[in-house]
């Protein structure tokens, strides 16, 4: 392999193993950790499946094309814009998710502040400014914090598990759920888990177009969060034993939860340290990521429509809105979640489909096309739409709801 290909496939593991990874526990405490295991593989089939269908689309556009301009070329200005609507509203929900699982972890830490609710709020401010400093400076202030950061967060994920592991109880692991319909619920969660989707056009330019190199990067890069992902609901499933679990997440559906109930568990408060500094790691990686995401796409809008794009405006506009949703909803991480999932859903099934379909009429002899034809477009678009609405069943009480 490449070194090009090589570092490409690091890149779609380091974006894909972050946030979401952490609410994997939280919302599969109810589920059991061979059903947590199935989903998990349907997941990733399905989501590099739709990466796949990505380098297939890049087959007919120069290799530094955007994901708009994929969509234009299909579907006008009309798909543009939607394609970029969805993303930003994604890059949103998925930032408000981070920036109150950050508040929950960084409370942890702080002094009580006149009660509970203000400490966490002054937390979610806190992490903001801190780490969205870093962003609004610049990539290459990013590049340098994350470079550390990423290093330290594979070290204490090894160290979580060798910690771990040994408490680990196979009655545990062989719970069955205490309801089947949390297997649906939990799924749009679970689905960002696998997003690295808006990386795919930079991946695309950095490998100058080989479709060849693009589908290895991605099939690697993605089997290293899946092994990542089942490792830690071994280790956490294995431990936690669902009914104390649940009772433990009922008082404190948040990141600081988690590691509350991993000391509770195990008796060792090591450990929960261990857990708590992981998940700080984890989502400040996620967060940087996104951010910058958000940032740059909120400029590119800008400049499209020909407004002025001050590094330290376009700041306010990234981090203020999720920093509110924090403020009013410290305990929002897995509703964020879920519902980044339903833009993502969209983002990354129903958008290349849609795209695939008029491509495969328009260029019936491209030489390279992924495989299942027409069958499988049809099947991961059912499962891309029924994700989308999972969350408006969720609420309005015809499926269960998870933790949080």
């Amino acid at each position: 392999m490449k070194n090009k290909t090589f570092g490409s496939a690091l890149i779609v593991a380091g974006t894909t193993i972050g946030g979401g990874m952490l609410a994997m526990p939280l919302t599969s405490a109810g589920i059991g950790f061979g059903f947590t295991l199935a989903l998990l593989i349907g997941l990733w089939l399905l989501l590099c499946f739709s990466a796949l269908l990505f380098v297939e689309l890049y087959q007919t556009v120069d290799s530094d094309a955007g994901i708009g301009t994929l969509a234009e070329k299909y579907y006008g200005t009309f798909g543009r814009v939607i394609s970029t609507a969805v993303l930003i509203i994604f890059l949103y929900a998925i930032l408000s998710a981070y920036v109150s699982g950050g508040s929950s972890l960084l409370s942890a830490f702080l002094p009580t502040i006149v009660d509970a609710e203000t400490t966490s709020r002054i937390a979610g401010i806190i992490f903001t400014l801190v780490f969205g400093a870093f962003v609004v400076i610049g990539t290459n202030s990013v590049d340098a914090v994350n470079r550390l950061l990423f290093g330290s967060k594979i070290l204490f994920f090894i160290l979580v598990l060798v910690l771990l592991f040994p408490h680990i109880s196979l009655q545990n692991l062989l719970e069955m759920p205490i309801e089947n319909a949390l297997l649906i619920s939990a799924s749009p969660i679970f689905f960002t888990s696998f997003g690295f989707h808006g990386s795919i056009p930079s991946l695309n330019k950095y490998l100058e177009g080989n479709v060849k190199s693009l589908r290895t990067a991605i099939l690697v890069g993605t089997s290293i969060p899946l092994v990542a992902y089942i490792l830690w609901q071994l280790a956490t499933h294995g431990v936690l034993s669902q009914g104390e679990f649940l009772a433990i997440l009922d008082k404190d559906p948040t990141l600081n939860g988690l590691a509350v109930a991993a000391s509770h568990i195990t008796g060792s408060e090591i450990i929960g340290v261990t857990v708590r500094i992981f998940s700080a790691l984890a989502l400040i990686t996620s967060f940087l990521g996104v951010a910058l995401g958000l940032l740059e796409a909120l400029e590119d809008l800008f400049k499209r429509m020909k407004l002025p794009t001050p590094r330290l405006g376009l700041g306010v506009l990234t981090f203020l809105p999720p920093m509110l949703f924090a403020f009013f909803y410290p305990q929002g991480f897995i509703a964020a979640l879920g519902y980044a999932g339903q833009m993502f859903a969209f983002y990354a099934i129903v958008l290349p489909i849609a795209m695939v379909w008029k491509l495969r009429r328009q260029f019936p002899n491209a030489s390279y096309r992924v495989k299942g034809g027409n069958i499988a477009l049809v099947v991961a678009l059912v499962i891309g739409v029924a994700i989308v609405i999972v969350p408006f069943l969720v609420q309005a009480g015809y499926l269960p709801k998870v933790v949080g």
